[in-house]
């Protein structure tokens, strides 16, 4: 087993090798290391999770809080060892069982949920988006706990991020892939 560097080109194989107890990412091969959650992100990680997880109780979706290995294939990859992008989303929600199996989600989840930390907004913001976006995540949040704000991506039509909608801790939004569920973004900032 040996750790990954900052250069080099990585799969699905070397992550799988990689100690359990280190959350890794790999993107277009290359690997990068997360930090350890803050109390406040797991405190909103928490929150959405659960409102989600209720509104899923005896739905065929399921939501995934991290940690949780989402496998994005691509032209050329057929195997799980060839995959060069694998992503551990703050919060993933899934609703073709197919992509579930003992590792993770291999394809694109419907939803992902992204709670940025000082060391994540570039890789959330760029990097994620474009990488959710090219896979066909259908939706894609972005929840800042500095500024109480959750902007939402919904994929369109032409397979590209439309305008964002952006929501204050004030608001509820509306989650585009239910028809009838809404997050109320009150208890989800109360503790920041």
């Amino acid at each position: 087993m040996s750790l990954p560097q900052e250069q080099g080109k990585y799969s699905y194989a070397d992550y799988l090798t990689w100690p359990e107890g280190q959350r890794w990412e790999i993107i277009d091969g290359i690997a990068c290391m997360q930090a350890a959650p803050s109390p406040r992100h797991q405190e909103i990680l928490m929150e959405l999770s659960k409102q989600i997880a209720v509104y899923l109780t005896g739905k065929p979706c399921k939501v995934y809080p991290a940690p949780f290995s989402v496998r994005l294939a691509e032209n050329g990859e057929e195997k799980n060892e060839d995959i060069k992008k694998v992503v551990e989303p703050d919060i993933t929600v899934v609703c073709d069982k197919t992509k579930i199996d003992a590792l993770g989600c291999h394809g694109a989840p419907d939803l992902i949920v992204e709670i940025l930390s000082p060391s994540s907004v570039k890789m959330d913001r760029l990097i994620k988006f474009n990488t959710y976006e090219k896979a066909g995540v259908k939706e894609y949040w972005l929840v800042e706990p500095e500024g109480k704000l959750v902007t939402v991506f919904i994929l369109q039509e032409d397979l590209r991020y439309g305008r964002p909608e952006i929501y204050t801790d004030d608001d509820t939004v509306k989650v585009s892939i239910f028809s009838d569920l809404s997050i109320d973004l009150k208890p989800v900032f109360e503790s920041v």
